[in-house]
């Protein structure tokens, strides 16, 4: 079978998957809403629809504009894939917020999490418009979803999971990733993940590394992680990849936040299992006198943590996991 994929990205106002002919990959550029001048604005959108039927497997990146390590898996994983061998057919999204990728910021242009108000509304702001068009013009033709994300601006993050474990088709999927850390984290209301499970759609969220960066190791342990959830959904002939590395398995995490402004400086590192009572970071004002020390307050491992030494009141300090017994 000769290998199609399409010189140029073709325009288009509703993705149709079986209009990419069987055995292809295909391009396009889907206009989802238009600006102040009523001039397009589109989404990049990857279709390889295999030979044969199967699933439908979706991979988002870039649902804040910073993110930029999944854009680089969905890309890199679409130059190596055989059309000839895939059943079924992968939908990438390397950037789903394109206007702020295209400003380098990570929310939307009103301001607005993007990730926090799935499905959208129909009627509604122009954030709240442009992710229910998303999820009813493209996500809602998923099976299975792998949302890649990065830790947010001034923040770092190990390669970590977010799963509802009780699902056992979501568990597994989750742990096909060979991540650092799995934290059990059942889909909440605003989500692109908690949209897509409410619509019975499988989803996971894959935290690969930090914000406006490409990292070539977290990138490939992305590309490890899609070619397992492949292997095992039998969309392709191979051997899913296993590491001798553990994987931390979280019954729950929880954010530290500071009380005061001042300049921070976290002791622990990412990975680092610390003990109840451990002082994890301490603040000090502009004149370098020490103000307040913080300590875990649980036994657990340190998912992400900041990296911004200027911090105001309610500024993040770690994402610490609680370690399932």
């Amino acid at each position: 079978m000769q290998l199609i994929v399409s010189e140029e990205a073709e325009f288009i106002t509703k993705l149709d998957i079986s209009n990419t002919p069987k055995g292809t990959i295909a391009h396009y550029w889907m206009q989802l809403v238009s600006d102040g001048f009523g001039s397009p604005i589109c989404i990049p959108v990857m279709v390889a629809r295999g030979a044969q039927d199967g699933p439908i497997l979706g991979l988002t990146a870039a649902v804040h504009g910073n993110e930029l390590n999944g854009i680089s898996v969905i890309q890199r994983l679409f130059g190596e894939i055989d059309i000839e061998e895939i059943r079924g057919t992968i939908v990438g999204i390397p950037v789903v917020n394109v206007p702020a990728f295209q400003r380098k910021r990570r929310r939307f242009v009103d301001g607005t999490d993007l990730n926090h108000i799935m499905p959208g509304k129909k009627n509604g702001n122009v954030s709240q418009v442009y992710a229910y068009r998303f999820m009813k013009l493209v996500a809602s033709q998923f099976e299975y979803l792998l949302d890649l994300h990065t830790a947010s601006t001034g923040r770092i993050n190990s390669y970590y999971v977010r799963a509802d474990m009780d699902n056992p088709i979501v568990r597994k999927m989750a742990l096909l990733q060979n991540a650092d850390i799995i934290v059990h984290n059942p889909a909440s209301d605003g989500t692109l993940r908690g949209s897509c499970a409410k619509k019975s759609i499988n989803a996971i969220t894959v935290e690969v590394g930090n914000p406006n960066t490409f990292q070539k190791r977290l990138i490939r342990s992305g590309i490890e992680g899609v070619h397992n959830v492949l292997c095992h959904l039998d969309m392709i002939d191979d051997e899913i990849i296993e590491t001798e590395k553990e994987t931390i398995l979280c019954e729950s995490s929880k954010w530290m936040y500071t009380a005061k402004g001042g300049f921070l400086a976290v002791s622990v590192e990412l990975r680092e299992q610390v003990k109840k009572g451990q002082e994890v970071a301490s603040l000090r004002n502009v004149f370098g006198k020490s103000i307040e020390k913080y300590y875990a307050p649980f036994d657990g491992i340190v998912i992400g943590k900041s990296v911004d030494p200027v911090n105001k009141s309610g500024g993040r300090i770690l994402h610490l996991g609680k370690v399932k017994a």
